[in-house]
């Protein structure tokens, strides 16, 4: 409990004090800079993490074509395979029949 009221009033200190400074304009120089400085941090983590989001998409977007790719080329090979099964029991019949 003690803890909890330690922390309101620090939090309480930092609004007086921040008032306090914000009256003079010193002060008020000193908070633009620093808003400027966190307006500047945030601009670049937003490009930052839009650079992230562009490159993450063009990675899933390669993974899905490279996946589409190689299902078409699997049912290339399995219609391949099948009719190849199919011309191997057609030779086979026919053999079978003429030696009858």
């Amino acid at each position: 409990m003690k803890s909890l009221v330690w922390f309101a009033l620090g939090i309480a200190g930092g609004f007086v004090a921040a008032h306090l400074v914000n009256k003079d304009p010193r002060g008020q120089e000193l908070f633009a800079q620093l808003d400027a400085r966190i307006g500047e941090f945030t601009d670049r983590m937003t490009d930052a993490y839009h650079a992230q989001e562009t490159r993450l998409s063009d990675i899933i977007d390669d993974a899905k074509s490279a996946a589409g790719s190689v299902a078409n080329h699997a049912s290339d090979a399995a219609t391949h395979a099948a009719d190849a099964v199919g011309d191997a029991a057609a030779a086979a019949k026919k053999t079978i029949t003429s030696s009858n």
